[in-house]
């Protein structure tokens, strides 16, 4: 359960000892702390509360407000100055990384192929994929949306020549499908491959949401039901193409070519 702070009330808890230091105390005891890495969120010292708090923050003016914050607005919610949140979060860019990173961490760490067999048949990797993490994007959809927002405004500017800030990209969905897609790269073709891994990228994130919801009207779960369908078709396509496809079908067995669908990934 993702912890979400009450804005301008979310500074840590002051105590006796930190009151009788005072506020220009604090802040440099907070400026001067170590910036810890991103994936250090996890940890229990001050560096890493503070880096908790900055992303939780801003978490809550994405989800409140709609919109991607600045670093200055974040530090005004959470109380703390904003040389600190800029030591932690330079650009924009840095923090909408960190508040995604921060609400799928554990998928982008450990996805549940960790315990998958390297060799499982044929799309069983890219199954356990979609059915493990595909229908969590609805908890974190304002956080995508804001990644989503900000990659597409860096990208209008950047073709204006305006861009004045770091340039935000995306792009963990690419390591996670290719290991996904680890078991099929012996029965494609390289091409066919390549083709299936980028088409997947396509399915593979916030943009279903945001098609099928704002165009179509649709619930949350109708649109993982779409993007599962896309899955078994784009799959099922590649593997149709692949060499000796009518000798087999797709779960690796002898074809029986009786035309009962019986060759199908099944994505339940």
């Amino acid at each position: 359960m993702t912890l979400t702070p009450t804005l301008r009330s979310a500074r840590p808890r002051t105590t006796a000892a930190s009151a009788r230091v005072g506020a220009p105390g604090r802040r440099a005891a907070r400026e001067a702390a170590p910036v810890p890495a991103a994936t250090d969120v996890a940890g229990r010292g001050p560096a890493a509360r503070m880096r908790r708090l900055l992303l939780d923050t801003a978490s809550a003016l994405i989800r409140t407000q709609g919109a991607v914050p600045s670093v200055s607005d974040v530090a005004a919610a959470a109380g703390v100055s904003r040389a600190t949140a800029y030591r932690y979060f330079p650009t924009r860019s840095k923090l909408i990384a960190g508040v995604v990173d921060h609400s799928l961490g554990e998928v982008r760490r450990r996805p549940p192929l960790a315990d998958a067999p390297v060799d499982a048949q044929g799309a069983d990797r890219l199954r356990r994929l979609f059915e493990s993490t595909f229908g969590r994007f609805q908890e974190y959809e304002p956080q995508m949306r804001a990644a989503l927002q900000l990659s597409l405004e860096h990208a209008a500017l950047d073709r204006a020549g305006l861009l004045k800030e770091e340039r935000y990209r995306r792009g963990y969905r690419v390591g996670l499908l290719k290991d996904a897609l680890s078991p099929l790269r012996g029965q494609l073709t390289r091409r066919n491959h390549e083709l299936l891994w980028k088409a997947l990228s396509i399915v593979y994130g916030i943009e279903p949401y945001v098609i099928l919801k704002d165009i179509w009207g649709a619930r949350d779960a109708e649109v993982e039901a779409v993007a599962r369908w896309m899955v078994e078709a784009l799959t099922q396509h590649a593997l149709r193409e692949a060499p000796g496809a009518g000798r087999r079908r797709t779960d690796g067995s002898p074809d029986r070519d009786d035309g009962d669908g019986s060759g199908a990934i099944e994505l339940r």
